[in-house]
């Protein structure tokens, strides 16, 4: 588990027309949507954990939860804000159990504690993993980019998930708006709100094209959308100019990989954090005109399903 706590501070969302970020801003005006003692989910970067609140307090014009993680140490317990917890219900569950699977989390991570001997084996195997990682990456966790993603696109990603992997579809290439148009339209955005871009601001959105380009056909693919990478980005085709939103947001769950060895530290850190987070308000605001509400059938599975039908319909075995 990584810690986010300094994340905290720059995690609040803006406002939105969804129907979500909605409630949540009544909350923030009326009650607390979570009480004291009650059991919810909770996010870790591509990590959901089950966790208990303990406290609750209205600082700063917003909700902030004081959690602790089931079947880990106290010293795990944090402060978190809302946008970090969901209800503990069934449907979140399978959004967690879709996580798990998808970034291959530990699965001890998904049950509660089951007794005090089993959570301290648990426990043991994650501080070995922790030190793996530890050693693997040469950093600290609190020194990784801690990349806080909305809630309505981390569901994006699990819908991403179940399209490709379990329902065997694609995105149709070339997309539009692809990567490159959607930087712009970033771009035409800040300065319509702020009438200007900072160079630091420029240079970093840059920087995300260029590490979106490079990542792409190296950890941002499912194996079964390889061969449609291979056709769709021929000689020096670069993928910001085929892939669009649904390709770039798996981006930001691979970025702190990423950004390891960067040595970013300090005002600098802040900086990126700050806007890495507001370019995803961005992707968050422009989602239904950016995104896809289904993928399609690649050809030949298309043709092999209906010939499938056919034999069906006419008892032929």
């Amino acid at each position: 588990m990584e810690n986010s706590k300094t994340n905290s501070d720059v995690s609040e969302n803006s406002n939105s027309n969804s129907s979500s970020n909605t409630e949540i801003e009544n909350y923030n005006i009326s009650v607390s949507p979570y009480t004291e003692g009650e059991k919810v989910f909770a996010y870790h970067t591509t990590c959901i954990y089950e966790a208990k609140v303990r406290q609750i307090e209205y600082k700063h014009k917003r909700w902030r939860f004081y959690l602790h993680y089931l079947g880990w140490k106290k010293s795990w317990d944090e402060w978190v804000v809302l946008d970090r917890l969901m209800k503990h219900t069934e449907e979140n569950m399978r959004i967690k159990l879709a996580l798990d699977e998808k970034y291959g989390n530990d699965k001890n991570a998904r049950k509660p504690r089951a007794s005090s001997k089993a959570s301290n084996g648990a426990r043991g195997r994650k501080r070995k993993n922790d030190s793996v990682i530890k050693e693997k990456s040469g950093v600290l966790p609190d020194k990784l980019v801690n990349i806080l993603i909305p809630l309505t696109l981390k569901k994006q990603l699990v819908d991403d998930f179940e399209f490709i992997t379990h329902l065997g579809k694609l995105v149709k290439l070339p997309r539009t708006p692809n990567v490159n148009d959607i930087f712009k339209k970033y771009f035409d955005y800040r300065l319509k709100k702020s009438g200007s871009i900072s160079d630091s601001a420029e240079e970093i959105m840059k920087g995300l094209c260029c590490y979106f380009d490079k990542a792409l056909p190296v950890m941002l693919l499912y194996n079964n959308e390889r061969e449609q990478y291979q056709e769709a980005c021929p000689n020096n085709t670069v993928p910001s100019s085929i892939y669009g939103a649904e390709h770039l947001l798996r981006l930001f769950v691979k970025l702190p990989e990423l950004l390891i060895h960067a040595n970013i530290e300090g005002d600098t850190l802040i900086e990126l954090q700050t806007q890495i987070l507001d370019f995803l308000r961005f992707l968050r605001k422009s989602q239904r005109s950016f995104f896809l509400s289904s993928y399609h059938v690649p050809e030949d599975i298309e043709n092999n399903i209906n010939k499938q039908l056919f034999c069906i319909a006419h008892n032929i075995t």
